[in-house]
C-alpha cells in the first residue's frame, strides 16, 4: 500500500441504473467506511461545512469514532455538501486509483440519490431545480419578480416564511427577454480579419445566461465574433445541474440525453460547444458522461465542449487574438470551484493574461455559496462565514477588478466583502469574459 495518491485522480461512472447503488444498508456500510478515513486524515477540515460537521459528530460522541455512531447522525453531513468537488480534486490522498478509493462528492450524491427516491426531497428544492420552467415564467413578468425578490424588498420576509430562503441572500434578478431571443439582434458578424476567422462555436445559455443575467453572453459573442468566431446561442434545456443535487439522477440523465441529441448535428457541422456557465462545462464534460458510459452523443459533446475562458485560450493557442490594448490594473480572480473540478488550470487567469499589462492573481478560497445550497435560511450565515477568507484575499490583493467564472458566486463574494468591512466593494464581480471585452472596448 501506498500512502497517498501518486497518479491523477480518476473517477468511476455513477452506477445509478444498477439496483444495488439505492441498497441503505450497502450505503451505510461505505459511509462509515468513507468517514473513518476522513476522520483519520483531517486534510479537508478547511473546505465545505460537511467536514467541520462530520468531525465534530465524532470528537461529541461518547467513543470518539464512527464505528458507533448512530446512522441517522449523518444526515447533517451529506445535506452540507454542496459538490463542489474541491476535496476530490484538491485535498484528498486516496481517491481513486488510491486503493481507498474514495469519492467523498460522489457518495454524497449518492446518499442524495437514495432519498429522492424515497421521496425526500423538499417541494421548495425541487421547485427552485426547475429553472427553465421558472425562467421562462419569471421573464414574462419581469418587473414584478425582480422587484419582489430584491433585498430589502416587502415580499423578503413573507418568501423567508414560506420558502426558507433566508431574506438576506442575493436572488439573481430575471431579464425581460431570454437570450436565445435577442441573440439574433446582438450576435455581430465574425470579423474575416482575425486570425481565428473559420471557426464556429455554439454558446450554449444555461438556464442562467438564458433567463437570468446576460452580460457574460453578451460579452462572450462581441469578443468571440471579434476575434472571428461564427457564432450562435442555443439553450435547447437546462443542464441539470440543480436536479443532479436534488440526486435527481434519471431526470439529469434524460437532460443529458436530449441535449447530446440536441448538440450532435451542430458538432458534426464544426461547432464547438461553449456554455456560459462552468457549472454547465462541468455537466457536459464530465458528469454526464460518468452517468452515461455508453452514450456516443454525450462522448461527443463532452469532447466538443470548451468553458468559456478555455475557448478563448484555445483560439489564442491554435490560432492566436485580435491585439488587445494594455490593460495596467489588478484583476482579483475568484477560481470557482466548478471550474476547478474540470482540471484545466486557471484558464480565467491564463485568458486575462493575454491583456498586456494586466496583472490577474487567484483567489482559491470558496466563495461559500454552494448553488441554492447557500440561499437558505439555515445555510445563509454559513454561507458567509466559509466565503471570507476569499473575501480577506481579495481585500489584500486591493484590485482595479474582481471577477468570478461562477455567476452565483460574484452577488455572494460583494455580500460577504461587506460582512467582513472590507474597504474593496466593485460595483460588479462579473466574468472575466466582461474584463477581456472591455480590453478590446467591446
Amino acid at each position: 500500500m501506498r500512502e497517498g495518491s501518486l497518479d491523477a485522480p480518476t473517477r468511476h461512472p455513477i452506477a445509478w441504473q444498477d439496483e444495488a447503488f439505492y441498497d441503505e444498508t450497502a450505503l451505510d456500510v461505505e459511509l462509515r467506511r468513507v468517514f473513518d478515513v476522513c476522520h483519520g486524515c483531517r486534510r479537508c477540515f478547511n473546505l465545505c461545512d460537511s467536514f467541520p460537521k462530520l468531525f465534530d459528530l465524532i470528537d461529541e460522541s461518547p467513543r470518539e469514532d464512527v464505528e458507533h455512531l448512530a446512522s441517522t447522525d449523518f444526515k447533517p453531513v451529506i445535506d452540507a455538501c454542496t459538490l463542489c468537488d474541491i476535496c476530490f480534486m484538491t485535498k484528498c490522498p486516496y481517491v481513486p486509483p488510491h486503493e481507498f478509493n474514495l469519492d467523498f462528492p460522489h457518495l454524497m450524491l449518492r446518499a442524495r440519490a437514495i432519498d429522492h427516491r424515497n421521496g425526500e426531497t423538499g417541494f421548495v428544492d425541487k421547485r427552485l431545480a426547475e429553472t427553465d420552467a421558472n425562467g421562462k415564467l419569471a421573464t414574462v413578468f419581469s418587473d414584478f419578480a425582480n422587484m419582489a425578490t430584491r433585498e430589502g424588498s416587502f415580499a423578503r420576509p413573507i418568501i423567508q416564511a414560506v420558502t426558507g430562503i433566508d431574506k438576506r441572500a442575493h436572488l439573481p434578478e430575471f431579464a425581460d427577454m431570454p437570450l436565445t431571443k435577442k441573440a439574433g439582434a446582438l450576435r455581430p458578424a465574425p470579423n474575416p480579419d482575425a486570425p481565428a476567422f473559420g471557426r464556429k462555436a455554439v454558446i450554449y445559455a444555461s438556464c442562467y445566461g438564458e433567463f437570468n443575467d446576460q452580460t457574460v453572453g453578451e460579452a462572450a459573442l462581441k469578443l468571440l465574433a471579434h476575434n472571428g468566431v461564427d457564432c450562435r446561442v442555443e439553450h435547447p434545456q437546462c443542464c441539470g445541474m440543480p436536479k443532479f443535487e436534488n440526486g435527481d439522477l434519471a431526470t439529469v440523465a434524460g437532460s443529458a440525453e436530449a441535449v447530446a441529441a440536441f448538440f450532435a448535428p451542430l458538432i458534426d457541422q464544426g461547432y464547438d460547444i461553449v456554455p456560459l456557465t462552468t457549472s454547465c462545462s462541468l455537466m457536459l464534460k464530465f458528469e454526464w458522461p460518468l452517468l452515461l458510459p455508453d452514450n456516443a452523443s454525450v462522448k461527443k459533446l463532452s469532447d466538443a465542449a470548451f468553458d468559456l475562458s478555455e475557448y478563448v485560450v484555445d483560439l489564442s493557442k491554435r490560432h492566436g487574438l485580435m491585439p488587445i490594448a494594455a490593460m495596467p490594473s489588478a484583476i482579483a480572480v475568484h477560481f470557482a470551484c466548478h471550474a476547478r473540478a474540470q482540471n484545466m488550470g486557471a484558464k480565467a487567469v491564463e485568458m486575462l493574461k493575454l491583456i498586456p499589462e494586466a496583472r490577474p492573481q487567484v483567489v482559491e478560497r470558496c466563495s461559500g455559496h454552494g448553488g441554492k445550497w447557500g440561499i437558505f435560511k439555515q445555510n445563509f450565515d454559513t454561507a458567509i462565514r466559509i466565503g471570507k477568507p476569499a473575501a480577506r484575499a481579495i481585500e489584500k490583493l486591493k484590485p482595479d477588478y474582481v471577477v468570478s467564472e461562477c455567476p452565483l458566486a460574484g452577488p455572494h463574494l460583494k455580500q460577504v466583502l461587506k460582512a467582513v468591512d472590507s474597504d474593496v466593494m466593485p460595483e460588479r464581480i462579473g466574468h472575466p469574459i466582461e474584463v477581456m471585452a472591455k480590453a478590446y472596448g467591446l
